[in-house]
């Protein structure tokens, strides 16, 4: 039987591929620059702004809202999506940090 052996990893890089798993999609990256672009909080039908069906955005939105880069939250029948500030800056924080350590490591000529 297989099993995961992310247990075998740092706490942080356990972290990092999960919000970088969240990102895997360009759905997912289609929903933050949306969110991100509007500078408010959606009500409206995301949907409406993406090449795929409701359910399809409604699961890319689960995602997103589960890795926390977003938050939900309900207001009567519909659902009302926001980034979540603090953990897009908490990413890129890591992502930036993790680019400069790799970068400084492969600084040279592969040829």
């Amino acid at each position: 039987m297989a099993y995961s052996k992310t247990g075998l990893f740092s706490e942080e890089f356990q972290k990092s591929s999960e919000l970088f798993k969240a990102l895997g999609h360009p759905a997912r990256l289609a929903i933050l620059k949306f969110l991100a672009e509007a500078r408010t909080c959606i009500t409206g039908d995301i949907a409406d702004e993406l090449p795929l069906s409701r359910t399809t955005v409604n699961q890319h939105l689960k995602e997103l809202k589960d890795a926390g880069l977003i938050t939900g939250t309900t207001e009567g029948v519909k659902t009302c999506y926001c980034l979540n500030l603090e953990k897009i800056r908490e990413f890129k924080e890591m992502a930036d940090s993790f680019l400069s350590e790799i970068n400084i490591q492969v600084n040279f000529d592969c040829k």
